[in-house]
């Protein structure tokens, strides 16, 4: 047998061999959001935190879960209106982690996608309106109460985790919002989206999360 063939041979049976010693569930971590609430407890006037619930398949692809509650109260300086909301939101999506082959790393980097929908409720008020047809006789209120929407969303994931102590571990992400739908209404439309933010057609967010890897 050629030397050169045994010796390719050789490798590619130790590559498979390695493969398929990769176990397909590698474990469970959950964690929870905590930029939000230091944001909100620090004086913001918006609120919005999340649990997750991430498996590992292969220590490469991270499919994950995230559940959140998102409100706001809040008076603008400028514009005299008040606008109020909160809700439960809901993410779906997966990360993939670039460093899948170097398991003895305390960390690892990922990029992955969410797809984000959240129903709500919201109220706006702003100050009385004066209709200029009709030489200020007129004044029109302009008050919602009770406005039904939904919205949709993307976001773009990339960020890094690294462990802490035994199973604990924390990791920051960026994330690049694109929305995608919004219930639109006649005379007013939402401020603020639960887990989306500001009503805007894209956005940027920063996270932090503290995590375990569950021992099982």
């Amino acid at each position: 047998m050629c030397p050169m063939y045994a010796f390719a041979q050789i490798k590619k049976d130790k590559k498979k061999e390695n493969t398929e010693k990769v176990k397909l569930y590698q474990g469970t971590t959950i964690g929870v959001e905590v930029a939000g609430l230091a944001n909100h407890f620090l004086g913001s006037d918006i609120l919005s935190s999340e649990v997750m619930l991430q498996a590992n398949l292969l220590n490469r692809f991270l499919p994950i879960v995230e559940v959140g509650y998102g409100k706001v109260n809040t008076l603008s300086d400028a514009t005299d209106i008040h606008y109020k909301t909160s809700a439960p939101f809901f993410k779906i999506g997966a990360d993939y982690n670039f460093f899948y082959d170097k398991p003895h790393l305390p960390g690892y980097l990922f990029g992955g996608l969410r797809f984000g929908f959240t129903s709500f409720v919201y109220d706006v008020d702003a100050p009385t309106m004066t209709d200029p047809n009709y030489g200020g006789i007129i004044q029109v209120p302009f008050s919602y109460h009770g406005v039904n929407t939904t919205a949709k969303w993307l976001e773009i994931v990339g960020g890094m985790k690294v462990k802490i102590y035994k199973g604990f571990c924390m990791g920051w992400s960026v994330k690049y919002k694109k929305r995608l739908s919004y219930t639109k209404h006649e005379n007013t439309e939402p401020w603020y989206i639960p887990g989306y933010g500001e009503n805007a057609a894209t956005g940027f967010s920063v996270s932090y999360h503290l995590m375990y890897n569950l021992p099982f």
